[in-house]
């Protein structure tokens, strides 16, 4: 395959992911978290079997890969994952929520170099790392299922574990950072503010969806190791890992939008030393990867917090769903551009390029997201 091919592997992965949100969302509210975590594990069970079993060709890679792989993580990851962290936090939710996330981090740590590992010894065959895949999915499926709890109430609990907290949350974070009125998902679709967390979603993703897609081939391409280069991903994971953390302890503590933007200027950075990456300063790729890593981390915890805290609970599993269906329509080309600038040009020089202003729009966006008021209030402000 050309690098073209290989990046829209990626760009139907993350427009798959995305796509479905909305579903997702209306199956939490209709049949709840844990079949959501089951569906998506079968259905990445099926696509994994799928490459490790059937393909041969460039567009088996874009089925299995880009489309069932990409909806089983829309239903198996993201939109549960943060719901359920809604539902049970309030006080805490931004740590909660970075917590949460960070599990892929750890996997893509630890996953990388063992993958290179297996790789390098069976002579390349990838298809046992699929295999591999298929068996985490069976684990995760039955763990989901027996032991995931929709809300608190259903272990006799309450959000933030009781009364005591429950006031102390409304005086520290409720009037600030956290709604206390019963959105709806149609009151918040009308809000400016909705839409400016958007364009800060697509600032978040963009520059993901491209990295993933091409980092590896950018520093086999720049003369580093296959070795090197793995180590590379799994800072890059590691750092989306502590990202995640800083991010999630800033939600707690900052306005939204603050968060969010010290955490986009890290793509900044980035970009700028994955330009300068070669063998004999091994440490640019590493510090590139990790700087990248932090940027999505930290970024992908607000995204994911703001609308919790915008919009409660109730409204969060559509509000958020729509949040991350309209940034993969948006971002998810981000792989396949990627590709395309490398095929026309030799580099990645623009694609860098264009990262870094995707950011720079997020941030200017991301200005005007201020909590919004409550409608009720709204009113009365316009009544007198």
């Amino acid at each position: 395959m050309n690098r073209s091919t290989f990046g829209l592997g990626f760009t139907l992965l993350n427009l798959f992911v995305g796509l479905p949100s909305v579903i997702v969302g209306a199956a939490i509210v209709q049949w709840g978290i844990r079949r959501s975590f089951a569906t998506g594990s079968a259905v990445i069970l099926i696509g994994a079997a799928w490459l490790a079993f059937v393909a041969t060709r460039p567009w088996h890679y874009l089925l299995g890969f880009g489309i069932l792989i990409g909806a089983g993580i829309s239903f198996g990851t993201i939109v549960p994952v943060a719901t359920a962290v809604t539902r049970w936090f309030q006080r805490y939710r931004g740590r909660a929520m970075a917590v949460a996330l960070s599990a892929s981090g750890f996997a893509g740590f630890f996953g990388s170099p063992v993958t290179n590992k297996i790789l390098a010894a069976n002579g390349g065959n990838w298809r046992q790392a699929w295999e591999i895949v298929m068996g985490v999915m069976i684990v995760s499926a039955t763990v989901a299922y027996l032991f995931v709890k929709e809300r608190p109430e259903d272990l006799g609990q309450v959000i933030d574990g009781g009364v005591e907290a429950r006031k102390q949350a409304a005086t520290s974070t409720g009037t600030a950072l956290v709604t206390s009125y019963p959105w709806t998902a149609k009151q918040a679709f009308v809000t400016p503010v909705y839409w400016m967390i958007v364009l800060g979603g697509i600032g978040c993703q963009f520059p993901f969806f491209f990295f993933t897609a091409h980092w590896i081939l950018h520093l086999r391409g720049a003369g580093i190791s296959a070795a090197d280069a793995a180590w590379a991903m799994g800072l890059f994971t590691m750092g989306a890992v502590g990202g995640r953390l800083i991010g999630g302890w800033l939600m707690d503590r900052l306005v939204a939008r603050c968060a969010f933007i010290l955490g986009l200027c890290c793509y900044f950075a980035g970009s700028l030393l994955a330009l300068r990456v070669s063998p004999e300063a091994i440490w640019i790729a590493y510090a590139a990867a990790i700087l990248y890593g932090t940027g999505f981390g930290w970024t992908f915890v607000c995204l994911n917090t703001v609308t919790g805290h915008f919009y409660g609970p109730a409204a969060f599993p559509k509000v958020n769903g729509m949040v991350l269906l309209l940034t993969a329509v948006f971002c998810s080309p981000a792989g396949f551009i990627g590709g395309k600038l490398f095929d026309l040009y030799g580099n990645y020089r623009l694609a860098f390029a264009i990262n870094m202003m995707i950011a720079a729009i997020a941030i200017v966006a991301l200005l005007f997201a201020i909590k919004p008021e409550a409608p009720e209030k709204a009113s009365q402000s316009a009544f007198g």
